[in-house]
């Protein structure tokens, strides 16, 4: 059978599923948002690029330390609490950023972030894991692709917003971020409870809780392909410094920032809407890496673009490469867990993958002070493309991967 018996619309037939989307898309809605806000409003303050920088390793911090944790949590207890849980703690936040953007202080905001960072990191894993709940495992591709989807047209929309909102006034983007994490947590709350039926209950023992890695350490494609990411946003990242391309390099203000940030989205939704109708089939190993090596090439493209247009259409194209490799690679991490420890492996996909985005942010914030912020991205475009052809070597398997079911 087929990863996606239907296909199309036929999975938002599941009313879980689809208050799960709902939830999901106002939570990246605001997500996008604020991000944009602060990006902005840091900016504005210092013009440092090591302070935006800054940003992405207040995100990152809370996750290692909970990476063990997380994961174990989200296999013990029901996933939909926790998810309500966590996002009601993010909304709270979101409270205490519109008082310090009130206030325009800007040193405490990175410890709210590390607060929303270290929210995250529970809510991921058990989200994650609990959207393979919500469907058959035949719909599986299909309902990925159109979460992907949803998620991207978030990712389209907040950033933009954001731009456009935040010349009002910074409180403004703010607020609106606020009302749309209380709708979201509203939304996960009405998802049916998912009690962790068939998963341990018993101690909690060390060999538990770095099940997760072992299992990734054993499987070589899922090694490869998470890895594989990582390498490739870790140093071909560049989200931190598009405050610096917007005014300095582009000349222009929140608008343009706002722009930038939604053509990666833009990319992403425009790719998840073809893969949710038209299920990646075969040879997608060599799919993974050809859309890392064109993700590398665009983010070259954008470093050295001396207008906001060209730039645009880079980042639509990394974006479109981008979410190619997700879907793929989070497929293969779903359909080969198993259900009692998937949401340890996830936990473990969310720090090497998910945050290496603001690692990377924080990489790229600290190259730029030192070499300028072009230059940093065109060096990090290049070991991107070098960093996915060492990969090919150290992982023939991942290369050679036909389905994303087993081969066999």
């Amino acid at each position: 059978m087929s990863l996606s018996s239907r296909g199309g619309r036929a999975v938002f037939r599941f009313r879980d599923f689809r208050l799960y989307v709902i939830g999901r898309f106002l939570w990246g809605l605001a997500m996008q948002m604020q991000n944009v806000a602060i990006a902005w409003l840091v900016w504005d303050l210092t013009h440092d690029a090591f302070a935006l920088g800054l940003i992405g390793l207040s995100t990152f911090l809370p996750t290692v330390p909970l990476s063990l944790v997380t994961g174990a949590v989200a296999d013990r207890f029901d996933r939909r609490r926790i998810l309500v849980l966590t996002y009601a703690l993010i909304t709270l936040g979101a409270v205490a950023l519109c008082v310090l953007v009130y206030e325009r202080l800007v040193w405490p905001i990175y410890l709210v972030v590390i607060a929303l960072g270290a929210c995250r990191a529970f809510s991921n894993p058990a989200g994650q894991a609990l959207m393979a709940a919500t469907v058959p495992d035949e719909e599986f591709a299909s309902a990925a692709a159109w979460s992907n989807s949803g998620n991207q047209t978030a990712n389209v929309i907040g950033p933009a917003l954001g731009g456009l909102l935040y010349p009002f006034g910074a409180m403004v983007p703010f607020t609106a971020a606020l009302a749309c994490f209380v709708c979201a947590t509203a939304a996960a709350f009405l998802i049916a409870p998912r009690p962790a039926k068939g998963r341990s209950k018993g101690p909690v023992t060390w060999s538990m809780l770095v099940a997760g890695y072992k299992y990734i350490w054993g499987c070589p494609v899922v090694m490869g392909a998470i890895t594989l990411d990582l390498v490739a946003v870790l140093l071909g990242g560049a989200t931190a410094l598009l405050p610096i391309f917007a005014s300095e390099v582009f000349q222009t203000g929140p608008w343009g920032l706002g722009l930038l940030r939604s053509m990666p989205a833009i990319g992403s939704i425009l790719t998840a809407v073809v893969l949710a109708h038209y299920p990646l089939q075969e040879r997608v190993g060599r799919t993974m890496f050809i859309c890392v090596f064109i993700y590398g090439f665009a983010t070259i493209g954008f470093g050295l673009s001396t207008s906001i247009w060209p730039a645009m259409l880079c980042l639509a194209i990394l974006g479109g490469a981008d979410v190619i490799s997700i879907v793929i690679r989070s497929s293969l991490i779903q359909i080969e867990t198993p259900d009692a420890m998937r949401g340890r492996v996830i936990a473990v996909h969310t720090i090497l993958t998910g945050t290496s985005n603001n690692l990377g942010d924080f990489e790229s914030g600290t190259v730029a002070s030192f070499i300028g912020a072009v230059p940093a991205v065109i060096v990090g475009g290049v070991g991107a493309l070098l960093g996915a052809a060492i990969w090919i070597k150290l992982f023939p398997t991942l290369w050679n991967r036909n389905r994303l079911t087993s081969d066999g």
